[in-house]
């Protein structure tokens, strides 16, 4: 089948790709008590979207929630909705890929087909879709839904088989599967991208990562120190091997960047260590722990970076599973090509404050990236 995806920048040539993840939900990508944390407003969202769309970021990746973690802070109690905020920065914006998360059980194959294709048409081409199967029974319970843990990458897998039908083109069908019973499918327009927008999936359990290796483009998973990324790698290449596809791996990080280490590590230790909201990390290893498969000592990994081993401290205001890059330009730029040599294709990255701490980071750590060959300079339109 014809593939056509020229515009968008996750398929582009830059070696690492950086993306914003999580912008979209007050706290963003901290569990912290912190006052400073970022609030989400739109405004601030929208400023911060166009600093990475003109710093030539790869995409823009928002979490779908539907209610806070239970924790004094209370994050993800804010959020805006993905397709929505989709279409509108995709209209504020020139180049970067504006990616919407959609959670399988609660929008329709062929709505989100029509969606997708009318931001991929707003976007010209830039836009992606991230699919989300499903964990926290509370959020669904606010919808009136029940997520079958051991069935939702199935129903996930059948649902994107509809999903990708329709955006390929073709005469209406109906469809008579396990989870969906369906007439006379079609959708008009179809996406730009061709045979539809970038797919991303993020897989930390083995069913998530069969599923991501049969559906995703891109496979979005926990690491947070170096010395994971060779095993998770070659685990998820077996499933890519089984699927007979190859996908891009790519992880998740949290910014600390500023001129000296001393500062960095001190900051961090202040939000993800002093000011970490206990009791919002317990709802989420609860939670999470019931998707899994391998029980809390799997959850328990991922608080297992550098600066847990060092000092023994839980940093637990620091989203469990995000890889810290933490400390100066030079730090943050070596660690990034640590990665890209060890085999991930790019990370997402998240700061404290989205829009106070993202000009430094372009302004010092994308030089150093360029001059390392991980990535080109922006191109001019």
């Amino acid at each position: 089948m014809e593939t056509d995806r020229r515009r968008n920048p996750l398929f582009g040539p830059n070696r690492f790709k950086l993306g914003i993840f999580s912008a979209n939900c007050d706290g963003g990508l901290t569990m912290s008590l912190a006052p400073d944390r970022w609030k989400a407003e739109w405004a601030d969202i929208a400023a911060m979207t166009r600093i990475a769309d003109d710093a030539g970021l790869e995409f823009i990746l928002p979490v779908a929630k539907w209610r806070a973690y239970q924790g004094k802070a209370k994050i993800y109690g804010r959020s805006f909705e993905t397709l929505t905020h989709g279409a509108a920065l995709g209209a504020l914006t020139r180049r970067i890929a504006i990616f919407c998360t959609v959670h399988v059980p609660l929008v329709t194959p062929a709505f989100a087909a029509k969606a997708m294709a009318t931001i991929d048409h707003v976007t010209n081409g830039r836009a992606g879709l991230n699919i989300v199967c499903g964990w926290n029974q509370e959020e669904f319970d606010l919808h009136g839904v029940t997520i079958d843990q051991d069935a939702r990458y199935d129903h996930g897998l059948e649902w994107f088989q509809i999903w990708s039908k329709l955006l390929a083109g073709g005469p209406e069908f109906d469809w008579d599967g396990r989870f969906f019973k369906l007439k006379r499918l079609q959708t008009d327009p179809l996406s730009i991208q061709r045979p539809w927008p970038a797919v991303m999936s993020a897989g930390f359990s083995p069913k998530g990562r069969d599923f991501a290796a049969q559906a995703a483009d891109v496979l979005f998973t926990n690491l947070t120190q170096l010395a994971q990324i060779p095993g998770v790698l070659g685990d998820i290449r077996a499933y890519m091997a089984a699927r007979g596809r190859s996908i891009s791996v790519f992880t998740m990080s949290h910014v600390v960047c500023r001129p000296t280490r001393r500062e960095a590590e001190e900051f961090f230790h202040y939000f993800a260590e002093e000011m970490a909201d206990e009791e919002g990390q317990e709802y989420y290893r609860r939670m999470r722990g019931t998707t899994v498969g391998s029980g809390q000592g799997t959850i328990a990994r991922l608080f297992d970076n550098r600066f847990h081993l060092a000092t023994g401290k839980r940093y637990a205001g620091g989203y469990p599973g995000a890889f810290p890059l933490v400390g100066t330009p030079d730090d943050i730029a070596a660690e990034l090509a640590a990665m890209s040599e060890a085999g991930l294709a790019g990370t997402s990255i998240a700061f404290l404050d989205y829009l106070k701490e993202i000009p430094y980071f372009v302004q010092e750590v994308l030089p150093r990236l360029e001059r390392a060959g991980l990535r080109g300079p922006v191109a001019a339109e």
